[in-house]
């Protein structure tokens, strides 16, 4: 579905798995010929199925890499392929930290464009994906490090109570209201709300369980 929406009035082929045989290309160089068409279907239903055994014991920064280069080994669409693999590699991610969804993974790769290529080719050789695992990686970690740097820059403008209060707070862990106030030493609930709380929601620095239900006795706060 997502391939025919990306595809749709570019490729012939939109929105269905390939028909004939393709190559991994970087320009005019062939990296490496894709599976036959006809395993095209049983290879991805394995590779979903994979996913769904190995969620709960596979890390989702390895998962991704993994999916991600299996998905371009597959190469399972006439075109769109690159830009499908780098979709799913986000989605995985977004899905384990909602923050990847404005992580530019996909801008990350075309600036280094020849070592990701070189990184697939070396792991269709050796037969195994523990270099573009290691290729990717890397390259996130580029990304939060420019994200962290432009985070410093810009943490001026954060007020000095909220940063106290992220300080104190931990990822992945959910907090209540009257937790982060002992944190803190408050006693004032209004002031925690409005000089901790309220501009730190403001700001997306933090997120609620429950942000339907603001209000609720069973809300908890987390760092995102």
């Amino acid at each position: 579905k997502f391939h025919g929406i990306m595809t749709k009035y570019l490729v012939e082929e939109c929105g269905e798995f390939r028909h004939g045989e393709e190559g991994v290309f970087n320009g005019d160089e062939c990296i490496f010929m894709a599976p036959p068409a006809q395993f095209v279907p049983q290879l991805m239903d394995e590779l979903f199925e994979w996913m769904k055994k190995s969620r709960n014991s596979v890390h989702p920064l390895i998962m991704s890499s993994v999916f991600h280069y299996e998905f371009v080994f597959i190469h399972p669409f006439a075109d769109g392929n690159g830009r499908m693999a780098r979709l799913w590699h986000t989605a995985i991610l977004a899905k384990w930290k909602p923050v990847f969804e404005y992580i530019p993974i996909e801008s990350q790769i075309e600036k280094f464009q020849d070592e990701y290529y070189d990184a697939i080719a070396r792991c269709h050789v050796s037969g195994e994906s523990t270099i573009f695992i290691e290729f990717m990686l890397s390259q996130i970690d580029r990304i939060l490090e420019d994200i962290s740097l432009h985070m410093n820059e810009e943490n001026e403008q954060f007020s000095e109570t909220v940063r106290k209060m992220l300080e104190i707070m931990e990822y992945d862990t959910p907090y209540t209201r009257k937790t982060l106030m002992e944190k803190l030493g408050l006693k004032s609930r209004d002031g925690f709300r409005r000089n901790y709380l309220q501009p730190a929601l403001e700001m997306n620095l933090i997120q609620m369980t429950l942000p339907d239900k603001p209000n609720s006795r069973n809300q908890r706060y987390m760092k995102v």
